[in-house]
Parts: structure tokens; sequence; C-alpha cells
């Protein structure tokens, strides 16, 4: 059997009694104090995630705006840089091979942040189309760790931690901020419904942040 994958966060977890689960080959948290209290505290104040298990896939190079355009369903040339757009990739038939959020951070650089249970598979089918673009491609997982802050006060949390305005970072937007005097990039997005950022660190620097 293989082993787990774990995230940074893996001994902050159980040093608080998370319940440990395997999701699609990592060792999560599934919760610490139960589901209901867990979703009110998002729904009413916030919740902090840790879904480093995500895959962060960069497409670099002249041709990569081409390329993103290709292989997605939304239109990547209406972002701008610091922009991001939740799409699609599908294959040659139109089925579904993951859902995921386009970053453009300049008009040679994207980055494609996909569902860990498919970043193999992406990373493959992305390479593939690579070949007669300009492009380079690379799997940069493992250069990055990641955090959800999610809820109405994912905000002013947040704000207590830099000095960067949040209330300037618009809905899918993203920018280099210093949290904690740790740099960071804060991206206002998120998958609760609620207002709130995903924050992308070094994995070294996460257990602190966290």
């Amino acid at each position: 059997m293989a082993m787990l994958k774990r995230t940074p966060l893996y001994e902050a977890h159980v040093s608080i009694g998370a319940r440990m689960v395997d999701f699609v080959g990592w060792e999560m948290p599934v919760q610490y104090a139960g589901p209901i209290p867990e979703h009110m505290a998002v729904r009413e104040a916030a919740g902090l995630f840790d879904v480093s298990h995500m895959g962060e896939i960069e497409v670099t190079g002249r041709s990569a705006l081409e390329l993103v355009q290709r292989i997605t369903t939304n239109d990547a040339s209406k972002l701008a840089d610091n922009q991001a757009q939740y799409s699609a990739l599908t294959n040659d038939g139109g089925g579904i091979i993951d859902d995921l959020i386009v970053y453009r951070f300049n008009s040679d650089y994207f980055m494609l942040v996909v569902n860990a249970s498919n970043t193999d598979k992406v990373f493959a089918w992305i390479s593939r189309h690579a070949a007669s673009h300009d492009v380079e491609v690379h799997d940069v997982s493992a250069a990055y760790a990641l955090m959800a802050l999610q809820g109405p006060l994912a905000e002013r949390i947040l704000q207590d931690l830099t000095d960067h305005m949040l209330d300037h970072i618009p809905y899918y937007w993203s920018q280099r901020v210093q949290v904690d005097g740790v740099s960071c990039r804060v991206s206002r997005t998120g998958y609760t419904g609620e207002d709130g950022f995903e924050i992308f660190c070094n994995p070294v620097d996460e257990r602190d942040l966290w």
C-alpha cells in the first residue's frame, strides 16, 4: 500500500486533535469539532483550511495565453495581470478532465490550480498539448503551500497580519503580499460561497502562518 502524502501542517493537525483521513492519497484533516460547528464558523465568522494538497501547474513563454485558451473553456484573453478565473480543462471530446482556477501573472506567465486527485493527469494533458506551442510547463506543486481563510470575518482577521489593504483586492484577483513578515500571494478566491482568501506561500513558512 502506497504511503499517504502529508502537507506541511500534518503535525499541527494531529497535535490539536484533527480526525485524519485518506483523501485521494493525502492524509488530511476531515474535521476537528465536527461538521456543524465548523460549517457555522465559516458562515458566521471564519474558518482556516489546509488545502496544500492542491496542484499548481505553471505555463510560461510567448505562447502561454494561446495554450491556456486552447485547453480551458473560459476566455483567458479577458484576464488582466493578477486576475484569475474559474474554468475547466476538457478532453478532445469535450469531457471535463478537471475544474480549476487560472491565474494570469503576466502575458507570458499563467498558473493553473488543479484538484489534487487530477494533478498528474492534468500535467500530462497540458504537456502533450504544449509540444506545439512556444511554452514551458512545470508542475510546481511542491513549491507551494496553500491555505484558505474563508468567512465573513476573513478580511478583518487577515488584515491584522498585513499592511496591504486587502479591500483593494477584488474578487478573483491576487497580489503579492507580506503576511506576518512572510512573502505570499494572496488571492480573493475560494469554494465556500463566502468571502475569503487563498494564501500561497513557501511550504517552510506554512506552519508559522497557520
